[in-house]
């Protein structure tokens, strides 16, 4: 056998191997052609702003990840380690070395603060809109907290409103999204949206606000849209996993967000189990395979 011969049996056997290997060389296509993505996030994972949570999403069956902007506290902005143009290269190079994607920034350090009333808001979420150009992030996550909560406290509502539409015009020129979690029912953040007046300014959905409140979690869905909801946290208050939670339907979610036309992250925050609740591995496993048993069956 002459060495073109030997060559060309070389390559028939590893087109041979590459057909009988269905998932060589497709994993990055088929992620991309998900209608639903499943995400974890790297503050409830244990691992806020730390590199070590890309591999740990990845081993949680993860396809991406919410990065954290840092906490918040008395300084101007947030503690943002990837402002430094090193440490984004390194989550950039890692993200693409696992086929793992940033699916949305978070400011989670308005939970506790008053995005009514702190100082140097235009610094703070201009500082995220940056982190989120220079990642090609395009959905922030902005939770109205504690004390902008909008049922509890109507009369922030002007001032909220007025916040809002002096960052749109930011977000609108970036490209990006903001996505704001409020306490007020789907109509009501229909009236909320209405009034800011930008498509910059969307709701990030969360299952548990509704169903804490009593209210019909598809209903509420139907009401906002697939226009109005730029992510969803598909979570619960924690104490049992997702598959095993009596008050939220997963099968009937999807069937709506179907009906909807709905498309986009689907990123897991709580629902972890009452008795193990520092089990990261164990609680995010079990949430992230039952996610996509229901949202990435073929």
């Amino acid at each position: 056998m002459n060495k073109r011969q030997t060559l060309i049996r070389i390559i028939v056997l590893v087109c041979l191997l590459v057909s009988f290997n269905p998932g060589y060389g497709r994993n990055k296509k088929k992620l991309k052609e998900q209608r639903y993505k499943i995400a974890v996030i790297d503050l409830m994972i244990l691992k806020r702003q730390k590199i070590s949570a890309l591999p740990l999403a990845k081993e949680i069956g993860a396809d991406g990840l919410e990065v954290d902007m840092g906490g918040l506290g008395n300084r101007e902005t947030f503690d943002n380690k990837l402002a430094d143009p090193a440490v984004r290269k390194q989550y950039l190079d890692k993200g693409k070395e696992l086929n793992l994607e940033f699916c949305s920034l978070a400011m989670t350090g308005f939970y506790a603060q008053s995005f009514a009333k702190r100082d140097s808001i235009e610094k703070t979420v201009g500082d995220c809109i940056e982190t989120m150009k220079q990642m090609n992030i395009k959905v922030a996550f902005l939770p109205l907290g504690v004390q902008g909560d909008l049922v509890k406290n109507p009369e922030l509502r002007p001032l909220i409103v007025q916040r809002l539409k002096l960052i749109a015009p930011m977000a609108e020129k970036a490209g990006i999204v903001i996505g704001i979690e409020t306490a007020l029912s789907a109509t009501e953040e229909v009236k909320l949206l209405k009034e800011i007046g930008s498509k910059s300014i969307q709701i990030y959905f969360n299952f548990s606000n509704p169903l804490e409140a009593g209210r019909n979690l598809y209903k509420e869905m139907k009401i906002l849209g697939k226009n109005r909801i730029c992510q969803i946290h598909c979570t619960d208050k924690d104490g049992v996993w997702l598959e095993k939670n009596t008050r939220l339907d997963m099968k009937k979610v999807k069937a709506t967000l179907d009906k909807m036309g709905w498309k986009g992250w689907l990123v897991i925050e709580r629902s972890r189990d009452a008795s193990k609740p520092q089990d990261v591995r164990g609680n995010f496993g079990a949430n992230t395979a039952f996610m996509k048993s229901i949202f990435q069956t073929t």
